[in-house]
């Protein structure tokens, strides 16, 4: 990715506020929070989860749609200036209902995303081609209401072939958990954690078997930016242990982790973006009200 100077991180704004009018952009900024610009704007289909192609210099991201009631959610791509946009996961999809968190499967060159009110664990081929439903937790429009059922948060571990998975429950319910599958058995499927506030996105680190979400459930515990190890020292049966890295934040959403500086980016639905100094637990505020955001990728 080159120097830190050269990094970029690219933000989602759902323009949340103004439903039915939403507006939605894509921004871009130095991790410092410097040359902050619009790199796709006036997006009236909610944005929501965002992952880069560092190989081919390529953003993907999910719309949810324009509205939460119809199966009107899609995948787009383009270049990191903005150039070259296309759809290659269009609406009306099977399964593709509201697409949250995404990311990139290095290795298999696969997309893996959750959909919310679609309530599976999907993936496809980089070209929007071979969709697979994974995981679904509920099919029907009764299926829909259960909030235990919506999918949200995503991350891949191809070094140990697990794929996990966010399930958020209620609002500040403390009924959202955290599950793993095997990429080559999906249908085999671990709890990680129960009872949290409320998990959304997340990130694992390969090489050291960390994992991080956010949680914007009630304090202590959510408004949150956790980590545990996962690794198979770790005793899922006795429970994993869970650290919180950062507290007080204000819905919070999107994460991204740059590993090599030991920093986690965080965004909130109130507009706060955050440097998480992940070895201090020191946060520092970039923008403190920047839209209303979910999404967060280092590029």
């Amino acid at each position: 990715m080159g120097s830190l100077s050269l990094q970029r991180l690219y933000i989602l704004d759902t323009d949340l506020s103004n439903i039915p009018q939403q507006r939605g952009r894509i921004l871009s900024c130095y991790p410092d929070g410097g040359d902050l610009r619009t790199v796709i704007g006036d997006m009236a289909t909610m944005p929501d989860g965002i992952t880069i192609d560092h190989a081919k210099g390529h953003m993907y991201w999910t719309n949810m749609g324009q509205t939460f009631k119809q199966n009107d959610g899609s995948i787009e791509r383009a270049n990191l200036d903005g150039s070259d946009r296309r759809t290659i996961v269009p609406s009306g999809t099977v399964g593709v209902f509201t697409p949250k968190q995404i990311t990139l499967a290095p290795q298999s060159r696969k997309l893996y995303w959750c959909d919310r009110e679609g309530m599976k664990v999907m993936r496809c081929n980089l070209d929007g081609s071979d969709v697979e439903v994974l995981v679904s937790t509920g099919s029907t429009a009764e299926d829909r209401l259960d909030l235990l059922k919506w999918c949200v948060g995503i991350t891949v571990d191809e070094s140990r072939g697990y794929f996990y998975w966010t399930q958020k429950g209620h609002s500040k319910g403390s009924e959202g958990r955290i599950f793993r599958a095997r990429i080559d058995a999906p249908s085999e499927v671990e709890v990680v954690f129960d009872k949290l506030p409320e998990p959304i996105d997340l990130e694992i680190d390969e090489e050291t078997q960390t994992l991080y979400w956010t949680d914007r459930g009630d304090p202590p515990s959510g408004n949150s930016v956790n980590r545990a190890f996962v690794g198979a020292d770790a005793d899922a049966k006795s429970g994993f242990q869970r650290e919180v890295i950062a507290r007080r934040l204000h819905e919070t959403i999107g994460l991204t982790v740059d590993k090599a500086s030991g920093v986690a980016y965080v965004t909130d639905l109130s507009g706060g973006v955050y440097a998480v100094n992940i070895a201090k637990k020191e946060k520092t505020v970039l923008f403190p009200e920047l839209g209303d955001l979910t999404g967060i990728a280092l590029a």
